[in-house]
């Protein structure tokens, strides 16, 4: 075996863990400028909701502070990073897997509001506050998850 036999011999895996390794790098830099901008997001239409009548209470009578938004956002926007990532390991198709999981993810989470026992506008407003994060973190993962290394 010659030289450049041993390069190339040597650099298939570990150009493929670099490569693996850089790629979901870039997914948790941009998952988490996305987290941000979903969170900023978030906290102000819910801030603009309250600013316009609608009190977050919920049967239990307990208001729901505008940091609650933040928080939860931010938690699931991870969440969400940390299944993209996994899914870029693991998936033969990563873009589509996560897109189809997000959105069923999403789905799944408009059922609370609805059995929260909370008045109409802020059982609506929650509902629409689920989809103002989703709107920012599914398209930018998914998006990242497509992207090449060159």
């Amino acid at each position: 075996m010659n030289s450049t036999d041993d390069t190339r011999a040597g650099a298939g895996p570990a150009s493929g863990r670099t490569s693996r390794t850089h790629r979901l790098g870039r997914l948790a830099g941009t998952g988490a400028l996305a987290t941000l901008a979903a969170v900023a997001a978030t906290t102000l239409a819910a801030a603009l909701a309250r600013a316009v009548g609608v009190d977050f209470t919920l049967d239990s009578g307990e208001s729901i502070p505008l940091g609650g938004f933040a928080v939860v956002t931010g938690f699931f926007a991870v969440v969400g990073i940390v299944i993209a990532g996994a899914l870029l390991l693991w998936s033969a198709r990563p873009a589509e897997r996560f897109l189809w999981t997000a959105v069923s993810l999403t789905a799944i989470s408009m059922v609370p509001p609805v059995l929260f026992g909370a008045d109409t506008a802020t059982t609506v407003t929650l509902l629409g506050l689920h989809l103002v994060p989703s709107a920012v973190m599914i398209p930018t993962l998914a998006r990242s998850l497509r992207a090449r290394t060159g």
